[in-house]
């Protein structure tokens, strides 16, 4: 049994409701803690009564450091704060032998045990972010993405994670300073700041945009293959990580500023913009209206157009144009 735990607003909660389901289908035998950053998500996913998970609310969660600084961050900010803590509760309120923040933008393809099982004796799991050159962004946001991350309940473990948490309330913020970027960039000494830190080598457990440019994906007997293009190694993609996916009008989306090889686009992104429409139907179904129309005081027309609306209202929207693919009857042209 794995313990994952993950936090989000309503904002995401049908990009989370896909990694859960995604999860699930893999067989993988886990716990999933979700820490809900305000009211609406937690009241939508006590109605789905989810197999294997404990929906935590920020009245049981927040302590007294949380709530000093709260005021000081923005909502993202906050939640790049929360981070560590969220590991921290579980480990420490439900005594786990381990846990592994997820990022509730990932899709995994296969049971992601065998990335934690790589760590062998070793107390902390980290992932790199293993940008192509391109997009090599490390001396900013760091070379590790907090996007798959596992302590183990040891002495090892639980220093690296109180010192993380002590480390994101005293400064963590949306912004490049003294060598430090959110709650990301100071995973950067870890392996030489605190003992048993491992590196994850398994290039499954991390393709994202920011990387994809260096593999090749095939899909065989229902299993995606990925090759790395420089040494011809091949690899199980375990999970995908769907950064800056933005919904767009005419059914279209963009990818930022990473540029995706079509065959990339139609093996990873076709099935995600399924299970998101999928999960934004259920979540209408049980509110009865969307969560993006309740949002905004707009009237009921096109998702999508809902949808860039309100991105464009919270300032999300900022390459629209540039990278914008349309999708037709479930495939992309």
């Amino acid at each position: 049994m794995y313990n994952f735990c993950t936090l989000f607003n309503s904002l995401y909660l049908s990009r989370a409701l896909v990694m859960y389901n995604s999860l699930v289908k893999t067989g993988a035998k886990f716990h999933l803690y979700i820490f809900t950053m305000d009211d609406r998500s937690y009241e939508t996913l006590l109605k789905l009564y989810l197999k294997d998970v404990t929906v935590i609310s920020l009245k049981e969660f927040e302590n007294k450091e949380l709530l000093t600084v709260k005021p000081l961050r923005t909502a993202g900010e906050y939640c790049w704060t929360c981070t560590p803590s969220t590991i921290l509760y579980c480990i420490e309120k439900y005594t786990l032998d381990n846990c592994t923040y997820i990022d509730a933008d990932l899709y995994f393809f296969k049971d992601p045990s065998l990335l934690i099982e790589e760590m062998r004796d070793n107390s902390v799991l980290i992932t790199d972010h293993r940008y192509t050159a391109a997009y090599d962004t490390s001396l900013k946001y760091g070379k590790y993405c907090v996007q798959f991350i596992t302590f183990k309940n040891d002495v090892n473990g639980m220093e690296v994670l109180r010192w993380w948490t002590d480390a994101c309330i005293k400064w963590c913020y949306n912004r490049a300073e003294d060598n430090k970027f959110g709650d990301q960039k100071y995973l950067d000494d870890w392996k030489d700041r605190f003992k048993g830190v491992h590196e994850l080598q398994h290039l499954g457990g991390g393709v994202a945009p920011w990387n994809i440019q260096q593999y090749k994906v095939e899909k065989k007997e229902g299993k995606l293959i990925g090759i790395e293009k420089k040494t011809g190694k091949k690899f199980d993609v375990i999970f995908y990580h769907f950064h800056n996916y933005k919904y767009c009008t005419n059914n279209g989306f963009h990818t930022g500023h990473y540029q995706i090889d079509r065959e990339s686009l139609q093996i990873f992104y076709e099935s995600y913009i399924k299970a998101l429409h999928d999960a934004d139907t259920l979540l209408e179904d049980i509110n009865g209206v969307g969560i993006f129309h309740e949002l905004l005081p707009i009237p009921r027309v096109n998702k999508s157009l809902r949808r860039m609306l309100l991105y464009n209202l919270l300032g999300k929207f900022d390459n629209y144009y540039k990278y914008k693919y349309i999708v037709k009857d479930g495939s992309l042209n």
